[in-house]
Formats: structure tokens, sequence, C-alpha cells
């Protein structure tokens, strides 16, 4: 799945062209995603200007005037700028057009992915049901250990299961979990609230180093993913140091890297550099 640093790479990317630019034609060409895009949007947004490219957790998000669309990029999917000229490939859902020629289209082989709409008339974007029970952003500068700290306490579910349930800090999904949690030494089965304020400090520092080194990169080059100018990422070929490695020999010690399954997701770790 797209995760935190794939999305911010997109958002980066369609940033550069879409703000202050109208949008000519939103066309839908399958309606059918997660959630159903809206049937009107097309007529809502033909026409307006876009003013911001932002995002939330995973979420992109596409601001004008009168709202705010919401696009998820699913399990497998990408949003990535194309040639006017160049054909839709299968699975490409839903095309932006703008008046200075660019197209984006969003591709997305599961469906798992949605573009919905948020009207200004609406509220605030933050309570929209998607975007209110999301934890801290893992840069966001008022994220500290200590409330870190302070949301995993009493918590009984596992340190990587806490991650990935994004009430806490969002965008630390299944890949980045696995190598944020090798590079604090914390074992991937450890209860969440046991952790102390140290190893939260250490484990915040952690998840902004992983995902920085993949913002670098471009994100990740698993599942097809491309980044909004069609260009995969090279995280792994870089900076994997557990992840999908199980059998090889731990970067720091040796021991070969072992794979369990928590909650239905494989995880990576290292017996010797994370001791439970």
């Amino acid at each position: 799945m797209p995760e935190l640093p794939e999305v911010e790479t997109t958002r980066r990317g369609i940033a550069t062209v879409m703000p202050g630019r109208i949008l000519t034609r939103f066309i839908v060409h399958e309606a059918r995603m997660r959630w159903p895009i809206p049937a009107g949007l097309p007529d809502l947004i033909g026409g307006k200007a876009v003013l911001e490219c932002g995002r939330r957790g995973k979420y992109l998000l596409i601001r004008f005037e009168h709202g705010t669309q919401i696009v998820h990029l699913g399990m497998s999917g990408s949003l990535r700028r194309v040639a006017p000229d160049e054909p839709r490939r299968k699975h490409d859902h839903a095309e932006w057009l703008f008046d200075n020629g660019a197209r984006f289209l969003l591709h997305d082989p599961r469906r798992f992915g949605a573009v919905l709409w948020h009207a200004a008339a609406d509220g605030p974007l933050e309570a929209h049901p998607l975007l209110a029970r999301l934890g801290m952003e893992p840069f966001d500068p008022g994220f500290t250990a200590q409330k870190l700290h302070a949301g995993l306490r009493g918590k009984t579910l596992s340190i990587k299961q806490a991650l990935l349930a994004g009430q806490v800090v969002v965008g630390v999904g299944n890949i980045y979990a696995s190598e944020a949690l090798f590079r604090a030494r914390i074992h991937p089965r450890t209860r969440a609230g046991r952790l102390s304020p140290a190893r939260c400090a250490r484990l915040l520092d952690a998840i902004r180093q992983t995902l920085s080194d993949a913002l670098e990169s471009g994100g990740s080059t698993l599942r097809d993913y491309v980044d909004a100018s069609g260009e995969p990422g090279a995280y792994f070929t870089l900076h994997a140091a557990v992840y999908e490695r199980d059998g090889q020999p731990c970067r720091v010690c040796g021991t070969p890297i072992r794979r369990i399954v928590q909650g239905q997701r494989a995880t990576y770790y290292c017996p010797s550099c994370q001791r439970n």
C-alpha cells in the first residue's frame, strides 16, 4: 500500500502543477471505487481553480474555494502526470485536465482507493469522518515523545499494531513500521503500553528518520508504486534493513532476519537487535 512517503511524494509532485490552475474537466471513467465517486463531482469542480494540494495521513487533499477533493490511492494506486495524448491504461479510473494542458490519471487496479468531496459548507475539513480520528502527523513539531508515550499508555496491543492503527501517529504503515522498530531496537510484539518514555523518544526519532530517508528516495519500489511524474521510488534498493529480508543476515549483527504475521500483516525483525 502507498504509505506516507509515497503519498507525500505524490503531493509534492501535483503541488508543482495544480495550484493556481483551472481544472477544465474532471472525468470519471470508473466510479466504483472503495466508495463510489460522487456522480455530480465533475460538474461541481469543472471550471474551478485549485487553491492548494495538501495531505493528511495517507489522504491527498485537493482544495478548491468551495470544498476539497479527498483522494486515497488504495492498496496499489498512483496519481501520475501523463502527456495529453497518452492512451489511458486499464485501471485508469479518473482524470484531471487543466487549462495549461497538464493531465493526471488515477490508476488503481484493485479499486480500493477513493475520490470523495467535502464541501466547505459542511464545516471544517478536519471533521470529515475519514480524517477526524487520525493521529498526529509524524513531522508535526507539536508531536513529542511525551505525546507518543501518553497516546500508547494503557494499550495492550503490540507496538507494531498500534503504529498501524494510525490513532496515535499517522502514516507509519506496515513497511516503515518494521523498519522504524528495527532502528529503535524494539521488538514488534512488545505491548505498546509497556514502552518507557525513553523508548518512545527513540521510536519517534526512528520513525522520523525512516520516513525522511524514504522521502529522499521518492518512496518505495514495491507494488509498482510510481510518483506523480511516473517514476518509481528507490527506498528499498537503498535502505531496507529488515523488510522482506527474512533469512538474510542482519546488517548490524549478522543474525538471520525473521518474519512473523501480526494482524494478517507480515512483520520483519532481528531477534538479536530487537529483544522482547
